[in-house]
């Protein structure tokens, strides 16, 4: 679904050169859900801006099912730290946006948000606004727009990152639960080790910066996964140890769990 060949980004200022990413490849099968994580300024949010087309490698190609990604398409949708919710809209009219911008039959787009709304347990919020909620409800709305439009390709940049621990966990198992229900493609960025277990089919480790694929883990635990008491609670705990050990280790190593 995701190729990413070669790429290479470089941020120039009259400050100086910054060398973000070099010589990255990256592949993301169809309804994968890949995950990630690096040390600070390794380049994983620029690395999902450039898959999203809201920035031109400066070197390498990307594709999207088999398509050059040149700039920003319907079919790949992104979802940020904040849910930046319009204030004045409904729960509802906020989740049709997209929906309106690309002038979607409004009877389908309905159809479609009250949906979406029932599967991450806001059914009965559709007339609320933004201010009468929690902040995991405003990011549970949030993904349901991004998920609105039916894309092919979600790109999430810590979208739960300002988020309580609890709230963090329980938005991660809904993503888990539309994950399996929509089969969508993911990509998440996150510093958090434990959530990219979570989530994620794969995680891929990035090199300081600039940043290169230095490590992928395959995670091989059964869905649904959680962080509480499981039957899988020693493989998760175990994956996250591995990936503890190669953030802070200089010696790149490759494994499956």
């Amino acid at each position: 679904m995701i190729t990413v060949d070669g790429v290479s980004q470089t941020f120039r200022s009259g400050k100086g050169t910054v060398e973000a990413l070099a010589g990255l490849d990256l592949t993301v099968q169809n309804g994968e859900c890949v995950a990630v994580i690096g040390r600070s300024g390794c380049g994983k949010s620029t690395l999902l801006r450039l898959v999203a087309g809201l920035l031109p490698p400066t070197a390498g190609t990307i594709t999207v099912g088999g398509e050059p990604v040149t700039q920003p398409r319907r079919d790949v949708a992104m979802m940020f730290q904040r849910p930046a919710l319009l204030p004045w809209r409904s729960v509802l009219h906020n989740v049709l946006l997209p929906l309106e911008i690309f002038r979607t039959s409004r009877e389908e787009g309905r159809h479609r948000a009250r949906r979406l709304l029932e599967l991450v347990g806001l059914g009965g919020f559709e007339t609320r606004l933004p201010h009468e909620l929690s902040g995991g409800m405003q990011q549970r709305v949030a993904l349901c727009r991004a998920l609105v439009t039916e894309p092919k390709v979600l790109l999430m940049d810590e979208p739960f990152s300002a988020l309580d621990s609890l709230t963090r966990i329980e938005l991660g198992e809904e993503l888990q639960r539309v994950h399996m229900t929509r089969r969508t493609t993911i990509v998440l960025v996150t510093h958090s080790i434990e959530e990219a277990v979570l989530l994620a089919d794969r995680v891929v480790v990035l090199s300081s910066r600039p940043g290169r694929v230095r490590d992928v883990v395959e995670v091989k635990i059964p869905r649904p996964r959680e962080l509480g008491p499981s039957a899988h609670l020693a493989e998760v705990a175990e994956a996250s140890a591995l990936l503890h050990s190669m953030l802070k280790s200089e010696t790149p190593a490759r494994s499956a769990l």
